[in-house]
């Protein structure tokens, strides 16, 4: 396997799945440009592996935060993806704590342009869109690339995942900034300057809540 291959890896509480993202990296010219991020994907399931069990392994699966021992969660994460850290940013900020079959509509109606991405933070140049008024903010985009991966993502580990009902959210998505890529640009009179990305990592973490039945009303016996 490429060593440039990009590798997700989820688990849940019983179960370890490795899953593999394989970059376009068959082509390279000798300028250091290369294809875009292919979407081929392999998983495999290792139900009684302990290829993790060792602390460097351990420490590729460690995560910010782990979530609550009582409570049924499913684990994902994707590292060194080749996609724009800025826009998957504000695109993961815009779907945390949303229930897992709303965020995956909102990110199928980014592709489609039926819903933006409201800009927050990393928000410079970037233009005013009326759709950007539902999220109660007027700047935003549609980060196509960013919202295909976040919706790959979070497909991914909800099917790793045991849960019993429907109510299950976003309790945890964090995206870090992974090492740039440097290559080059060839511009008029010889000139050549950088051609810098910067690809990031994504974790994300699905909880089911737990069914909360109300009370029954006590009836006096007379």
């Amino acid at each position: 396997m490429d060593p440039k291959d990009t590798k997700i890896l989820t688990h849940t509480k019983h179960k370890i799945h490795t899953v593999e993202v394989l970059g376009s990296t068959a082509r390279r010219f000798s300028s250091g440009a290369s294809l875009g991020f292919s979407s081929a994907i392999r998983l495999s399931h290792n139900r009684n592996s302990r290829s993790f069990d060792s602390e460097e392994n351990q420490a590729m699966v460690r995560y910010s935060q782990e979530p609550d021992e009582n409570l049924t969660t499913s684990k994902a994460r994707g590292s060194s993806l080749r996609v724009h850290f800025k826009n998957t940013r504000e695109t993961a900020k815009t779907i945390k704590g949303m229930k897992v079959e709303k965020a995956k509509r909102f990110l199928r109606d980014v592709i489609d342009k039926k819903q933006c991405v409201p800009f927050r933070r990393f928000n410079g140049g970037v233009g005013r869109k009326a759709q950007a008024k539902a999220h109660g903010w007027t700047q935003g985009r549609w980060p196509k690339k960013s919202a295909k991966i976040l919706l790959d993502l979070l497909i991914n580990a909800e099917s790793n995942a045991e849960f019993k009902t429907g109510n299950v959210i976003i309790s945890h998505i964090q995206v870090n900034a992974a090492q740039t890529q440097r290559r080059r640009t060839y511009r008029a009179h010889g000139r050549i300057n950088p051609y810098v990305s910067h690809p990031c990592h994504v974790e994300m973490i699905l909880t089911e809540q737990p069914t909360t039945i109300p009370k029954a009303a006590e009836s006096r016996v007379q």
